[in-house]
């Protein structure tokens, strides 16, 4: 019965299932941050546009990975700024979501916990970032964490999941190598662009921008 069970997850219509039940979820979180105005309906808009263009970048591979993960244009990266302009909850959410695009566009399931931690646990650790965002460093070091954290949940479904791909390697060390093999270069490069004070000036800008609120109209006396 269990083989089962984790058979049906291989199949079109448990991954279908599977998807829905994230998606389901994470508009009930999202529908619940909007009501507990934690989360406003410009953050959900700016969030929106980060995650279509981290999904167009995560789409132009530079390398890929013979099982999986690959070194993208900067796909992590618009991510980690809805973290970095918006905080913490806008960011592990917007990174959900985007663990659900990628689960939709190309989908490798083998069992409900691996879909979790390769899509949207993995992918929202990403949001993380957030909490990093003080400081002349801010965006580099939180890029760094947020990484770190999507490095873990990888690392931990490649243990857990895929160890026959180590053969006679110890299966920790195989997933660690592997899956910092393509994170690193990508993380490496990332975070040199962003240092560039002109890149970074701009994503501070733009970052202010989006943060000024719109001045209360008073009401006119007659």
């Amino acid at each position: 019965m269990f083989d089962s069970f984790n058979a049906f997850w291989e199949t079109p219509g448990g991954t279908a299932a599977a998807i829905a039940l994230c998606a389901l979820a994470l508009a009930l979180l999202a529908g619940s941050l909007y009501r507990g105005k934690r989360l406003s309906a410009k953050t959900l808009a700016y969030s929106g546009i980060c995650i279509a263009l981290s999904f167009i970048l995560g789409n132009i591979k530079l390398f890929s990975m013979p099982q999986g993960g690959s070194v993208t244009a900067f796909g992590s990266l618009f991510i980690v700024l809805v973290g970095y302009w918006f905080g913490p909850a806008a960011g592990i959410l917007a990174g959900a979501a985007e663990g659900l695009l990628n689960l939709v566009s190309g989908p490798y399931v083998i069992h409900p916990a691996q879909l979790l931690l390769d899509y949207p646990m993995g992918f929202a650790a990403l949001g993380i970032a957030g909490f990093f965002k003080k400081g002349k460093w801010g965006l580099q070091i939180g890029y760094c964490i947020g990484n770190i954290g999507r490095a873990f949940f990888s690392i931990l479904s490649g243990v857990i999941f895929f160890a026959s791909y180590a053969g006679d390697q110890n299966p920790i060390i195989y997933s660690t190598v592997y899956n910092l093999s393509y994170i690193i270069p990508e993380v490496v490069i990332t975070v040199a662009i962003v240092s560039i004070p002109a890149v970074k000036g701009a994503i501070d800008r733009v970052g202010a921008q989006l943060q000024e609120e719109r001045p209360v109209r008073k009401p006119k006396h007659a």
